[in-house]
């Protein structure tokens, strides 16, 4: 599935709690100058009408007429009827029940398709980017194995999750497909997997073992650069808050992975810091249960650290071998390693949601025709 060379022109929006970013999409490619517009998210009336000012905007401005609308928005939402609930970090929609979705629709008389930014950064890094990428190795090594499952992850200032299966996003039945952010910490069982997995979490963990007040801890960047010896402060305790996440984050994968077996792409303000946590993680991935006949492994497949230039060649390569036909005289090929790869966003996450939502927009119209 390719939109590189589409004429269709897709309008969107990146929405974040305190300003709106409309754009519009053509080709996988932006076509217009980005529109800024503070969000107004608190007070209903406002942020309405400047999602509706927004979109006239860039719809002005775009190449050729919109065939849809598509962009990401906070949840919980009804996403497939495009129907915002109760929001946090946008009061205007406390209460829930704003039928945004419908209400474009009805402005701009095009398709609009509504998701959150988890899924969409998973679409668009299984339609343009790590996905492609993991199956291009492969094939220059002439491998018989494809991917064709994906779980996109983003460490930021929560743990967000998306699935594609196939080409196409597993949204679930209540749109809440991949939210991973749910599953239990394994640090700390009492509470979820965010807690341990986001900008906090390492701040928190930093200033703990720094002995100082979560206040005034650094921002994660900055834990980082003290952890690789590049600025003053506790290195041990940045390099330890950074492999806790790591080894927290590949206990919710490992779970995640279980259940889709597909490969992994880490996205998010974190993934800077990935030297000092992507290797705990892959780790952990590859921990052992014990039982009592012995350990057995945390996931069937074995998984790769494809950041790692020796692990990326371990995981292309495989166990290929040529197999006997029974009775035919002639051979197949076979590689019975079951391999898993993680890796970091190819495209930047903002741009994977973007193409995310653009090539959304277009599989859905294509499908209904």
């Amino acid at each position: 599935m390719s939109y590189t060379e589409d004429p269709r022109v897709v309008l969107t929006l990146d929405a974040g709690g305190t300003k709106f970013a409309f754009s519009a999409v053509q080709s996988d490619q932006e076509v217009v100058e980005p529109v800024v517009l503070p969000s107004n998210g608190h007070d209903l009336a406002l942020c309405l009408g400047t999602l509706v000012e927004g979109f006239a905007r860039v719809k002005e401005r775009a190449p050729a007429a919109p065939a849809a609308i598509s962009f990401a928005f906070p949840g919980p939402a009804d996403y497939p009827s495009g129907i915002i609930g109760d929001l946090g970090n946008l009061p205007a929609f406390k209460g829930g029940g704003v039928a945004l979705g419908p209400m474009l629709e009805d402005r701009f008389a095009v398709p609009v398709f509504i998701n959150n930014d988890g899924d969409l950064f998973a679409f668009g890094e299984a339609i343009a980017g790590f996905l492609p990428w993991v199956n291009a190795q492969l094939a220059e090594a002439k491998s018989p194995r494809r991917f064709r499952n994906l779980f996109g992850a983003t460490f930021g200032t929560g743990f967000g999750g998306g699935i594609v299966h196939d080409g196409r996003l597993w949204m679930g039945d209540n749109s809440a497909g991949g939210e991973i952010w749910l599953l239990r910490n394994k640090l700390d069982p009492r509470t979820n997997i965010e807690e341990a997995v986001s900008i906090r979490a390492v701040r928190r963990e930093y200033a703990r073992r720094a002995g100082i007040a979560f206040e005034t801890a650094p921002e994660p960047k900055d834990i980082f650069a003290i952890g690789k010896g590049e600025k003053p402060g506790s290195r041990e305790g940045a390099i330890e808050a950074f492999r806790r996440m790591g080894e927290a984050a590949g206990d919710a994968l490992a779970s995640a992975i279980t259940l889709i077996d597909g490969v992994v792409v880490v996205g998010g303000g974190l993934t800077g810091a990935a030297d000092l946590f992507l290797p705990a993680l892959v780790a952990e991935m590859n921990a052992s249960y014990e039982t009592p006949s012995g350990p057995i492994p945390r996931l069937g497949a074995k998984a790769f650290n494809l950041e790692d230039p020796k692990e990326r060649a371990a995981f292309v390569r495989g166990e290929a071998r040529e197999v006997e036909v029974p009775g035919s005289g002639r051979t197949v090929t076979y590689d019975p390693l079951q391999r898993v790869g993680v890796g970091l966003s190819r495209l930047g996450t903002s741009q994977a949601v973007a193409i995310g939502a653009y090539a959304f927009a277009l599989a859905e119209l294509d499908r209904r025709r």
